[in-house]
């Protein structure tokens, strides 16, 4: 499916604008201008290199792997990102990781408004039925929306034999069937 940026702006078709607010929820590769401040965000909440943190955004495209970000209203500030993965093994489905909002956003609703048009990106432009995360300490956040417990998922295909890093202990899977 190619994705073709509808105008004007329709609700559930990126750029999601969010009615009656000044934010909108964008594919950063449609916007490589945003691609410097979603790198010092997600950098700021996990350590990485520069450069391999900027290969991994441009790697954004309109099927998977697909980053996305949320922006003030003339894209001037990136407040919150996500990246939306293949699953090798699970066709219609996805694995969401890097969830971020920037910290003087936090507890304003704005993680729960990117995931919700994450999803909403998944069923309408992706055409996917579930998507799965993990988490170490956001899973009562993650209930509240929606998601459930299910078991660990790998991002890279069925394996035939047990990998300790899905057994971690601190580590919680769950999903969401759209």
């Amino acid at each position: 499916m190619r994705y073709i940026k509808p105008e004007p702006y329709y609700e559930g078709l990126p750029p999601f604008n969010v009615t009656g607010s000044p934010f909108n929820v964008v594919p950063i590769h449609n916007y490589p201008e945003l691609m410097k401040d979603t790198c010092a965000l997600i950098n700021a909440e996990w350590p990485r290199s520069e450069t391999a943190r900027m290969r991994s955004l441009e790697a954004s495209c309109d099927t998977l792997p697909c980053s996305l970000v949320l922006t003030t209203e003339g894209m001037c500030r990136v407040i919150a990102h996500l990246k939306l993965s293949p699953i090798t093994a699970k066709k219609k489905a996805c694995f969401v990781e890097s969830v971020v909002v920037d910290k003087s956003y936090r507890g304003q609703g704005f993680g729960k408004l990117i995931m919700k048009f994450a999803e909403d990106y998944c069923r309408v432009v992706l055409d996917l039925k579930t998507i799965y995360l993990s988490t170490i300490d956001q899973d009562g956040f993650y209930e509240r929306i929606g998601y459930e417990y299910c078991a660990p998922v790998s991002m890279y295909g069925p394996r035939h034999c047990e990998l300790p890093s899905l057994q971690n202990a601190k580590k919680k899977y769950m999903k969401k069937v759209l």
